[in-house]
């Protein structure tokens, strides 16, 4: 059976396409009278048939409504190539988004006319003094945006990065801090064209699974969710989110398939309040963030998805960790946005990603994990083979792999009528990127104790655990005693935002903590 196509105007300028394919479903394309006719015109003199004529539309206007593929460019190391060198390099990939982290001069000096649209951040240090001082905003924006832009196309501005676990408690800072930028980018006349957001981590969902139920944490909503998304709506911009399907799988590989968790081929998981099938983990996490965005009535802000990647190598407790399992994460994924639509709750918009990372960086802390991101090594040599264009694509598979690479249709409702049971491979109830809560060595211990005692005391923390004989008294530290006990306090206050400080005594990670056969709870 042949796809279907109808035509509508909307206005006498405006007109949509229809593609009704052979599993009933519809797909929208907006067109304007001009492209309306270009194409009609050029398919006409090509003197193909109608039908011919309407597949080249359609091919046409799916790489119009497919997404963007970024990459992010770290620096957290000591053997990288000159930014000069990373600018060729990203230009012989093909890459023409790229997101940095600071504004690094020598970097968006190397940037400069090379036609690559790039994405600046100001770190959470700045946060405190972009909040109360416009005076250090319109400071910062004529040393950090107008020296450069715009020979350097600074597109936006990422106004610290997942402030809502930065152990430093930066989050009161953040709303302020975002309008303060964007005010001096109206100041100097260039907020039409540079956006203000700020990533935000998938923990600052309180509930994940099913996608319909996503919801924000309760104690971020009224401080910092809703007025952030309300900024970003009259500004014109769009929430940045961070999605690492990795830490999930790596936190629930009994309940979610490395199929699901790698966009291979897998019988889905089907949304049992709206239908709606899910064949890639990556997407039922973004659903799950516009339904908590449709939930606070903002589901007409759009998102980008600034960080997501797969780790070529892991500790021994990080399942999954591979160059197999990276190549096929992310040579999939690159196909999934490049040559699909979006979501199955939002069809019509395009996914707009930034892989992470552009190299290995080997002096970033914690698990073997954080230093192996990059798709190159530091020689600019790839780990693993994969394309990061739409070209590429066209000439061969996107595997780098064994892994067969599979093109992920968005279903809809009307292809599964009745809800099905979960299979293979849904997020356990109520669980997102699950976070936990360890001691910070670096506070000392005296600090350490006190913060030790209070958790076991009045905080209420269940310390049984690490009492002489228990299972989790050894390591005998107090470094390891005080991660177990902050870690309850944080787990039975339901990670909420604030509850692993401890005046800087204790700090939030996504790897699970583990010492010989204790294993640190997740959740009361």
């Amino acid at each position: 059976m042949h796809d279907s196509f109808f035509l509508t105007a909307n206005s006498f300028t405006s007109f949509s396409l229809y593609k009704l394919n052979h599993n009933h479903q519809i797909h929208k394309y907006p067109l304007s009278f001009s492209l309306l006719s270009f194409l009609l015109t050029s398919t006409a003199m090509a003197s193909f048939t109608t039908l011919t004529s309407l597949f080249v539309l359609l091919s046409l206007l799916s790489i119009a409504n497919s997404g963007s593929i970024g990459i992010n460019y770290g620096r957290i190391a000591n053997n990288l190539p000159t930014p000069s060198e990373v600018v060729q390099l990203l230009k012989s990939q093909g890459i023409n988004r790229v997101k940095l982290y600071d504004t690094d001069s020598a970097v968006l000096t190397a940037l400069s006319g090379s036609n690559i649209s790039v994405t600046v951040a100001l770190p959470n240090e700045q946060l405190s003094d972009a909040a109360s001082k416009q005076s250090f905003t319109d400071s910062w924006v004529q040393s950090n945006i107008l020296r450069y832009y715009p020979k350097t196309n600074i597109e936006s501005i990422a106004v610290g990065n997942e402030v809502f676990v930065d152990p430093n408690n930066t989050t009161k800072f953040l709303v302020p801090a975002m309008k303060n930028v964007y005010s001096s980018l109206v100041k100097y006349g260039v907020a039409s064209s540079i956006k203000v957001s700020s990533p935000v981590a998938l923990s600052a969902l309180q509930n994940s699974y099913p996608s319909s139920v996503g919801s924000f944490k309760t104690d971020l909503i009224e401080p910092v969710i809703k007025p952030m998304l309300s900024f970003l709506k009259q500004s014109g911009s769009f929430l940045a989110v961070n999605i690492y399907p990795f830490f999930a799988y790596v936190a629930n590989t009994d309940t979610i398939s490395l199929d699901y968790a790698l966009f291979r081929d897998n019988k889905g998981v089907t949304d049992p309040n709206n239908g709606l099938v899910y064949k890639s983990l990556f997407e039922a996490q973004i659903d799950a963030v516009y339904a908590a965005m449709k939930a606070l009535n903002f589901d007409d802000v759009k998102m980008e998805i600034t960080e997501t990647g797969w780790p070529s190598k892991g500790d021994e407790n990080e399942t999954g960790a591979s160059a197999d399992n990276a190549a096929a994460y992310n040579g999939n994924l690159v196909k999934r946005v490049l040559t699909g639509s979006g979501t199955p709750l939002k069809p019509d918009e395009p996914l707009n990603v930034y892989l992470f990372a552009l190299f290995n960086e080997n002096q970033k802390p914690g698990p073997v994990s954080e230093r192996n991101y990059g798709l190159f090594y530091p020689s600019k040599e790839k780990v693993y083979d994969i394309t990061l264009t739409q070209e590429g694509l066209e000439a061969g598979p996107n595997n780098g792999s064994k892994s067969q690479v599979v093109k992920t249709p968005v279903p809809s409702p009307s292809s599964s009528p009745t809800p099905a049971p979960i299979v293979g491979g849904g997020v356990e109830e109520s669980k997102v990127v699950n976070t936990w809560c360890v001691a910070n060595e670096k506070a000392g211990a005296e600090q350490l104790q006190a913060a030790l005692d209070y958790a076991c005391g009045e905080g209420g923390a269940d310390c049984r655990p690490i009492q002489p004989g228990a299972t989790c008294h050894n390591p005998d530290t107090l470094a390891a005693h005080a991660s177990y006990a902050f870690n309850s306090y944080y787990q039975k206050k339901a990670r909420g935002t604030g509850t692993c400080d401890f005046k800087g005594a204790a700090y939030v990670v996504t790897q699970h903590p583990k010492y010989g056969s204790c294993k640190f709870p997740t959740g009361y």
